[in-house]
């Protein structure tokens, strides 16, 4: 596989506080004027977006892809799995970070029991690009549980 790169574009108006931004686009062209504030990463998100939580949709996507992945070539394959993925942004001192992300995943996977799915859960974590990215500063939690 060659190196892969993505875009975004991003325009800011204004101070933190009382400016807005939009994400204009993305090089795929899925998404694009998305508007995004302070406020929505540290308040209420008012139909806005935040960074933190483009973040948890990339993880919560990366995570199934890789569970899924990982289950397949275990030989049982998921007919459906469900990542819900919720990041805590935070004032710590020196700044703002996110601190913690928490996957909670479901699945529903023939053949398997609910000892295996958190095996194979734990495995993905260590194949996701974006947990790679993310662990040693931030605190990754999964809670697999199997659906029936």
């Amino acid at each position: 596989m060659a190196k892969a790169e993505r875009r975004a574009e991003v325009e800011w108006q204004g101070t933190l506080i009382q400016g807005s931004g939009t994400i204009v686009s993305v090089g795929s062209g899925a998404i694009g004027n998305l508007p995004v504030t302070w406020a929505s990463r540290t308040e209420r998100s008012d139909g806005k977006t935040s960074p933190e939580e483009l973040l948890a949709a990339a993880h919560a996507s990366c995570f199934a892809m890789a569970l899924s992945n990982g289950l397949a070539q275990a030989g049982t394959p998921a007919e459906r799995l469900h990542v819900t993925a919720t990041s805590t942004f935070e004032q710590v001192e020196g700044g703002f970070k996110v601190s913690t992300m928490a996957l909670d995943v479901g699945g529903k996977v023939p053949g398997l029991d609910q000892a295996g799915f958190e095996k194979a859960a734990q495995a993905a974590g260590q194949g996701c690009p974006i947990s790679n990215a993310l662990r040693n500063n931030v605190a990754i939690s999964v809670n697999a549980h199997l659906e029936s």
